[in-house]
């Protein structure tokens, strides 16, 4: 391979994770426009984000494109080939977290029809951690770094028991102030689509590490003596 093609292969390579490191911005800027519009109860700007969730869809089809030139110009091997089709896959993951995000802000908008109801304080905790999560989870991407990318991958437990205690409250709300029932409902589901958001960064933090290193990251975490997945299990 020439230094000119070694050359136009990197940048090819390049491009590809340029897009997925813009989507990653993207979706955190929805993110944050979509909770901003909840605590505000703003329905310009739930519907701004419904409306930007189209620079996201935009993108993937960018990578898709990306990714057809490297495989049909270089049939990368080994590490860019797994670089690739991880890149697409995160591709993916990050599109649904814009998704999750405008579900939020559809929500928003049906519930300002109805009546605003105090947000439950936890949302917003959720919605800072699964922020934190994208936002590492991306700089896991761009630096190549395997730790953080497990990091992040660690964190989706807690923000799951944020889920479990946003259900828990606003289940309790629901029984107080049967009226603002389907209020409340709707807060079950921002609540339900914010973990979702996190367990996308956790995805692509699989992706990333398995990018990187070249095993899948549950494997990286196994006990070196834990036989568990190579046993056989059988009734008694």
């Amino acid at each position: 391979m020439t230094e000119h093609t070694v050359k136009a292969y990197d940048e090819e390579l390049k491009d590809l994770r340029a897009i997925v490191s813009r989507m990653g911005g993207l979706a955190e800027d929805q993110l944050v426009g979509a909770m901003e519009g909840l605590n505000e109860f703003d329905v310009t700007k739930a519907r701004h984000i419904l409306d930007s969730d189209k620079q996201l869809d935009r993108l993937e089809i960018e990578a898709e494109k990306a990714a057809i030139v490297v495989f049909a110009r270089r049939a990368p091997v080994a590490d860019d080939l797994r670089e690739v089709v991880s890149s697409l896959k995160m591709t993916g993951l990050i599109e649904r977290m814009g998704d999750y995000a405008k579900n939020i802000s559809k929500r928003t908008l049906a519930i300002s029809e109805m009546g605003p109801v105090a947000l439950p304080p936890v949302l917003d905790q959720m919605a800072r951690d699964a922020r934190k999560m994208i936002q590492d989870v991306m700089d896991a991407y761009v630096h190549r770094d395997p730790d953080l990318a497990m990091e992040v991958w660690e964190r989706d437990e807690a923000l799951d028991n944020l889920h479990n205690s946003a259900y828990r409250y606003i289940l309790a709300r629901m029984m107080e102030t049967p009226e603002k029932v389907g209020v409340l409902t709707h807060f079950l589901m921002i609540a339900k689509n914010l973990e979702r958001i996190g367990d996308q960064a956790t995805n692509v933090a699989e992706q990333v590490f398995y990018t990187i290193k070249g095993i899948m990251l549950e494997e990286a975490r196994r006990p070196k003596h834990d036989l568990t997945s190579t046993e056989l299990v059988t009734d008694e």
